[in-house]
């Protein structure tokens, strides 16, 4: 008696629940749809450069600090006060120059004729 009293209040919770799910839009992941997200900023520019080469930056506070966002990792960069176009920290500088957009990281790595991408 216990056992078909406690398998009516499964049956009956599982009645209410189940409809209660479809109601609030979970997608099921073995249909096949994918709304697969950028894993980048929409307030991000891209840029591409020489070599296929390419970073994204957000900037921030007012044009004060420049996000600098590669595919691996990120870095702020603050403005320079000699250069109103130039972001810096340590090794790393942006000069943010229309088509002509250059980051150097360090002495061996250097994005060159950098162009900012049109947001699709």
């Amino acid at each position: 008696m216990i056992i078909k009293l406690k398998q009516f209040v499964l049956a009956s919770l599982l009645a209410v629940v189940i409809p209660a799910c479809s109601s609030i839009g979970l997608s099921n992941p073995f249909r096949g749809e994918t709304s697969e997200q950028s894993p980048y900023p929409k307030d991000a520019t891209e840029y591409v450069c020489d070599g296929n080469k390419h970073f994204h930056v957000r900037i921030l506070n007012n044009g004060s600090d420049a996000w600098l966002i590669y595919p691996d990792h990120e870095v702020n960069l603050p403005k320079s006060s000699d250069d109103n176009r130039r972001y810096a920290s340590g090794v790393i500088a942006l000069v943010i120059n229309g088509d002509a957009t250059t980051l150097n990281d360090g002495e061996k790595i250097a994005y060159l004729n950098c162009k900012p991408q049109l947001k699709k």
